[in-house]
């Protein structure tokens, strides 16, 4: 017959190997849907191009306040086209990835795409403006009111980049420190 011990080393063992069979179903069912490292790397490339952009948008706004030219308007607004170009191109990237992204990540894209495309429009509308004022009536109020929606336009879509940037980088750390800690109670 078995002893008291040999009994107590017997359930400890099946409870071991209980636990060890079943941790990978345990980890599978706790873990998120994994973020996308290209998407997560491309929301980066974003946040840097929007920077730019949101400077430039910003420092164009100032010629309301200033008399400048309409060459240095047309060369600020060049900088910005190809500013929301870089971007776009970038954002193109990210709806190629929509599918392999995880959910906040979709939820950054649907978030990005509508303010871009308001940019580009506000940006095409600047350019039509110059061209049509071609040494002309730069400090119009509607020429005014094109600049200040551009710088806008640009923070936020800036700050709604960043903001998702950063959301990824504390959910990664998060979820690192939840994992160490799954580790350590174990």
């Amino acid at each position: 017959m078995f002893t008291r011990g040999t009994i107590c080393v017997f359930t400890l063992a099946w409870l071991l190997l209980a636990i060890i069979s079943l941790s990978p179903v345990l980890q599978a069912a706790g873990t998120p849907e994994g973020d996308s490292k290209e998407v997560s790397d491309l929301l980066a490339q974003a946040k840097g191009q929007a920077g730019e952009l949101k400077l430039d948008a910003a420092d164009m706004e100032t010629f309301t306040r200033t008399n400048v030219s309409w060459e240095s308007n047309a060369a600020k607004i060049t900088a910005i086209k190809d500013h929301v170009n870089k971007v776009a191109d970038t954002v193109a990237k990210l709806n190629q990835l929509r599918d392999t992204a995880s959910p906040w990540q979709k939820t950054a894209i649907d978030h990005v795409n509508p303010l871009l495309q308001e940019l580009a429009s506000n940006t095409t509308a600047i350019i039509d403006h110059l061209n049509k004022e071609k040494g002309g009536r730069l400090n119009t109020p509607e020429h005014k009111e094109y600049l200040k929606s551009n710088a806008e336009l640009a923070a936020n879509l800036s700050s709604t980049i960043a903001d998702f940037v950063d959301y990824g980088k504390t959910k990664a750390k998060f979820d690192k420190e939840a994992r160490e800690l799954e580790v350590s109670e174990r």
